[in-house]
């Protein structure tokens, strides 16, 4: 396995990393590991976000919502000023 080294990384970040392992029980190779193979997945877009099952509820609930809202109130939203009959 290739070793590497990060230089210079900002001390807030290391102690979100330390958190993380810890939080997870992790030592720090396989929590940077993890967190590398996560980033490039998002970042390179091979990974479709999930939501846990509280926040499926929650943002199906939020959608509803504003399926709820009548269009007609917001209809003219950023359009020019309805000119009136004379």
């Amino acid at each position: 396995m290739t070793e590497i080294v990060l230089r210079d990384l900002d001390p807030a970040l290391l102690e979100r990393i330390a958190g993380y392992a810890d939080s997870q029980g992790w030592g720090q190779a396989r929590t940077l590991r993890f967190l590398i193979e996560q980033g490039l997945r998002a970042s390179v877009g091979d990974e479709r976000s999930t939501f846990d099952a509280t926040e499926d509820g929650v943002l199906a609930a939020a959608i509803g919502a504003l399926e709820q809202i009548p269009d007609d109130t917001f209809a003219l939203i950023g359009r020019g000023a309805v000119a009136q009959p004379a």
